[in-house]
């Protein structure tokens, strides 16, 4: 009689944690959620670093190259030397 007691106990509490493991908020769905959340977070991380690497080097070359640095000021500035004449030239307009 004790052990048929003693074994529904046992398979009572298993049952309990199998349902805790399998449904409670830190279970397996939670678990995998948190995976999918990591990997993508992971992926940012990789994307990111990526772009400050290329900013980086952007800087280190302005920072280093004054032809980078005029380069940049006049495609982003339009600025202009100060011996340069700036022109710009449109399409005709259409008679009309």
């Amino acid at each position: 009689m004790a052990v048929r007691v003693a074994t529904g106990v046992l398979a009572l509490l298993f049952c309990v944690l199998q349902f805790r493991l399998w449904v409670s908020d830190d279970g397996f769905g939670e678990s995998a959620r948190l995976g999918e959340l990591i990997e993508q977070q992971t992926d940012e991380n990789s994307r990111l670093s990526q772009r400050n690497q290329r900013l980086e080097a952007e800087v280190v070359d302005l920072r280093s190259s004054e032809g980078a640095l005029e380069e940049r000021a006049r495609a982003d500035l339009g600025l202009i030397g100060p011996d340069e004449t700036f022109y710009i030239f449109s399409a005709p307009r259409p008679a009309g």
